[in-house]
């Protein structure tokens, strides 16, 4: 065995008792759980309180908002550290395209974001009936692809008052684009009243 064969470059000494002699108590146990390559980057936390890794968005604390985080990647996890190394998040990877914990919004952006389609539908038709069929139109199927133009809509009443807002979304539903964007535009110019001219 080579391990107890006597070598002259270890002045006659066995490999073996050397080892035990000199570094087996260095040797520490071996890892519980076995090593797993990971991938280090620094994403900016957006606005919306979300950080993109590979094709993933992962929900932060909204006080991280303009930040860059520094990003542990592997193949079952996900973590977030401050620039100081603390761990602020931990995400499992499950395939999803975005992952929200609904605690890293402040309370007004929570109470926005849980406005259902149901919620939408519900508030339009108080607004007026051509801002429910604006909002309709919007939360056409699939209704979550513009759930946040829905939302827009009617939140536009906060600002410019139901009568306004219910003018300029018929007046969107006449030109044949009833989108937030148009809406808006409308309002903004003030122009929900203003009759359109007569072809001559």
């Amino acid at each position: 065995m080579a391990g107890t064969r006597r070598h002259r470059s270890l002045d006659g000494a066995e490999p073996r008792a050397l080892f035990l002699a000199e570094e087996a108590e260095a040797l520490g146990p071996l890892p519980l759980a076995p090593f797993e390559l990971a991938r280090w980057s620094t994403p900016k936390v957006g606005t919306d309180c979300h950080a993109k890794v590979g094709k993933v968005l992962y929900s932060l604390p909204w006080r991280l908002i303009g930040q860059r985080v520094d990003t542990r990647e592997t193949e079952r996890t996900v973590e977030f550290f401050t620039a100081d190394g603390t761990l602020v998040r931990t995400w499992v990877r499950d395939g999803r395209r975005k992952q929200t914990n609904w605690d890293d919004y402040p309370p007004e952006k929570v109470a926005f974001f849980m406005r259902t389609p149901v919620w939408c539908r519900k508030r339009a038709a108080e607004l007026g009936t051509s801002v429910e069929a604006v909002v309709a139109d919007l939360l056409g199927n699939p209704a979550l692809h513009r759930l946040r133009s829905a939302q827009g809509v009617i939140r536009l009443a906060d600002r410019y008052g139901a009568d306004r807002l219910d003018a300029a979304c018929a007046k969107a539903l006449a030109a044949g684009d009833p989108t937030y964007k148009t809406v808006k535009g409308i309002l903004v110019a003030g122009v929900e009243s203003a009759v359109a001219p007569e072809a001559q």
